[in-house]
């Protein structure tokens, strides 16, 4: 069985959508993990590919992550649900809202598919080449991570490249409302395009300050300022020019951060690549 693990934004959706075209091997299913807390065009977005798609498409949830921040508790109603806050001593709490929120009830819900140790599942994971240094193993040692964009060697500009071609507009991206990995870019453009869903997040800001059993103080905003009080002007606006909107992805972005030349970084990732899958049939056995 196959699985795509659909985030629904830029990577993953075209992942399915290649698929629907016929250029990818179609999926047996697709599973989306809903926190309850994504922007409205993500789940507008998702509502089309779900009637698109020549595969069916799963929502699973736990709970509402943004409910249960206000509630200090977390997706069992026990404890608060850590998310990767930033904290006053200048780190960041754990991060335990991915497992509980996402790959918890992806894994419940293949099972329910027939996935399981006695009948393992290839799971595909929409991480392009400019990512690569998040692809790893999964944990649960029948499910083997697979990264067919990172195989075709497609970075996200050749993703959105291929979705142009196609007639497709350019996914939102997804993520939940409030994630402290957010940049200043993605603040600024929810304060002034929905204002309601950036009150969300200032909401939640101000409730995570102080959670008991935390030493710290607690700010999506890793300037350690209130959201609602961020500069968030972008360096044009303050006058700066901007020097690093055409940041370098894919080959060419990790031969400048890297010195490599082409050819050895195309190596470097034949061989990362060959290395994951191996590692993840590995643990499969």
């Amino acid at each position: 069985m196959t699985i795509l693990s659909l985030g629904a934004g830029v990577q993953s959706s075209t992942l399915a959508l290649m698929a629907s075209y016929q250029e990818l091997p179609v999926p047996d299913a697709a599973i989306f993990a809903d926190t309850g807390w994504e922007p409205k065009a993500v789940y507008a977005w998702l509502d089309w590919l779900e009637s698109y798609l020549a595969f069916p498409v799963y929502r699973v949830s736990r709970a509402n992550i943004h409910k249960d921040l206000l509630a200090r508790k977390n997706a069992t109603d026990q404890r608060f649900a850590s998310i990767p806050a930033y904290t006053w001593n200048g780190g960041m709490s754990r991060r335990q809202c991915t497992r509980e929120y996402k790959i918890e009830p992806i894994i419940r819900k293949i099972r329910e598919l027939g996935g399981g140790p006695k009948a393992p599942v290839e799971m595909w994971i929409g991480i392009s080449q400019d990512e690569i240094r998040r692809m790893k193993p999964n944990r649960v040692k029948w499910i083997i991570n697979r990264w067919p964009l990172i195989e075709r060697r497609m970075n996200r500009q050749d993703c959105l490249r291929w979705m142009r071609e196609y007639g497709f507009p350019e996914p939102a991206k997804s993520s939940c409302i409030g994630c402290p990995f957010h940049d200043n870019g993605y603040w600024r453009r929810l304060k002034e395009r929905s204002p309601k869903e950036f009150a969300e997040a200032v909401e939640v800001d101000k409730a995570i300050r102080d959670i008991p059993g935390f030493d710290y103080e607690q700010y999506l905003h890793r300037s350690l300022i209130p959201l609602d009080e961020v500069d968030l002007r972008s360096e044009e606006d303050m006058g700066q020019g901007d020097m690093f909107d055409n940041e370098c992805e894919g080959v060419c972005g990790m031969m400048c951060r890297t010195g490599l030349a082409p050819s050895d970084v195309l190596r470097l990732i034949d061989q990362t690549i060959g290395h994951a899958l191996a590692q993840s049939e590995q643990e499969a056995k």
